[in-house]
């Protein structure tokens, strides 16, 4: 895939991997306004899975020395996949998934659900953390206890795959909930309050920043780094969870342990300190994956397509990322108006899966085709696993 590159008449310049012409035109314009901002360092670069995002571009990979936008992390906060290998093949699942899709359902709370007492598996020491929070995200510790090992809605997904060699793998995305969305508008509206007493004009007003070093910035980089690992431990509960319900269903007895064969989980919401070009920079990716030389990544299609575990080749250019899925060609309005039940039908064909409308905005047709994306990143990793999914539990 050759790069595109875009240099406007000011800004940084902005390189993509995808082409030029297939980046609808309202994510260029956000991405030519964040290339505006005085501190970006070197270029941002674009994820072949780019589309519009709520306050900055999802598929953005954006570096900078000297500030932080907290939009251009987001507000799900550690977003990201965890996906782990069975010790055991697809000749081991059931002939019919039913029972293994309820028993997973019943064990991980999704869409708004939540634990009634906190899981006896998500033991974590950083739950202390909490305490270090601005007070007005400090009204109910309880709840942030029992949304850990929880779904979530939207595109979040459990999934059962199998890979080419009928190997069974378990693939979960979701984030920090319901304290990480707290935690992003907050300091997104801490940036806002700031630009407006120091009086700076934004070309967009979601660019709003926080300098580093400063008391906000700091508070703000210790609490994005704490839902950071909230959301690392919460996938690996939700993991945990699912193994349970699979020992119960295919051994016979919930607590006979399954040890993976191989797991990754990684986010794709998220801000860190790297190395690129020789210095120390401060990177935010909003639906990107870091992918440094012998990174692994998850980078899963739409529901009902391929999905694949993938390493990273350490792109500089790309600031050593990749992509963190397929990317939506369709808002959720207009592909509930677009799609039919019928269409649930046919785009899901062999996956035990809900089969209703609520699914509609998540059916494959909504999302660019995998296979393109891939294709476009060729230079950014190398495929190590191909995935297909049997059954999805969407949020």
């Amino acid at each position: 895939m050759s790069l595109s590159v875009m240099k406007g008449s000011s800004g940084a310049p902005i390189k993509l991997w995808t082409p030029l012409q297939e980046v609808e035109s309202s994510a260029l314009d956000q991405l030519k306004n964040t290339a505006t901002l005085p501190f970006i360092y070197k270029h941002v670069a674009v994820m072949p899975d780019v589309h519009y995002g709520i306050g900055a571009t999802v598929g953005s990979v954006v570096a900078t020395k000297g500030a932080i936008v907290p939009a251009c992390v987001g507000v799900d906060i550690g977003c990201g996949m965890m996906a782990a290998k069975m010790p055991f093949k697809a000749n081991r699942l059931p002939d019919n998934l039913q029972g293994l899709f309820d028993s997973i359902s019943k064990a991980v709370p999704v869409g708004q659900d939540m634990h009634n007492t906190m899981p006896s598996t998500s033991t974590w020491s950083g739950y202390e953390g909490y305490w270090n929070l601005p007070k007005p995200l400090r009204d109910n510790q309880e709840r942030v206890g029992k949304q850990m090992g929880t779904l979530g809605g939207g595109n979040h997904f459990i999934e059962v795959c199998l890979d080419l060699e009928q190997n069974v793998w378990v693939m979960l995305h979701s984030g920090s909930r319901g304290i990480g969305n707290k935690i992003g508008n907050y300091y997104i509206d801490q940036a806002k309050k700031l630009m407006d007493a120091e009086q700076v004009k934004l070309v967009d007003p979601n660019l709003a920043y926080l300098h580093d070093g400063t008391e906000l910035f700091n508070e703000y980089w210790r609490d994005l780094q704490w839902a950071q690992r909230y959301a690392m431990k919460n996938r690996e509960v939700m993991m945990s969870l699912v193994m349970r319900s699979i020992a119960e269903v295919i051994f016979g007895d919930k607590d006979t342990v399954v040890s993976p064969l191989l797991t990754v989980n990684a986010h794709h919401n998220y801000a860190e300190r790297e190395d690129h070009y020789g210095e120390n920079v401060i990177v935010t990716r909003k639906g990107a994956v870091r992918a440094r030389v012998g990174d692994m990544g998850i980078i899963p299609g739409s529901m009902g397509t391929r999905s694949y575990i993938v390493e990273g080749l350490g792109n500089s250019e790309s600031f050593c990322s990749c992509s963190h899925g397929a990317g939506r060609v369709m808002s959720r309005g207009k592909a509930k108006k677009a799609f039919t039940l019928a269409d649930v039908e046919s785009q899901t064909a062999g996956i035990m899966c809900r089969k209703d409308a609520g699914i509609i905005d998540e059916l494959p047709g909504a999302y660019k085709n995998i296979d393109s994306v891939m294709e476009n990143q060729k230079d950014l990793v190398k495929i190590v696993t191909q995935l297909r999914q049997v059954l999805c539990i969407k949020g």
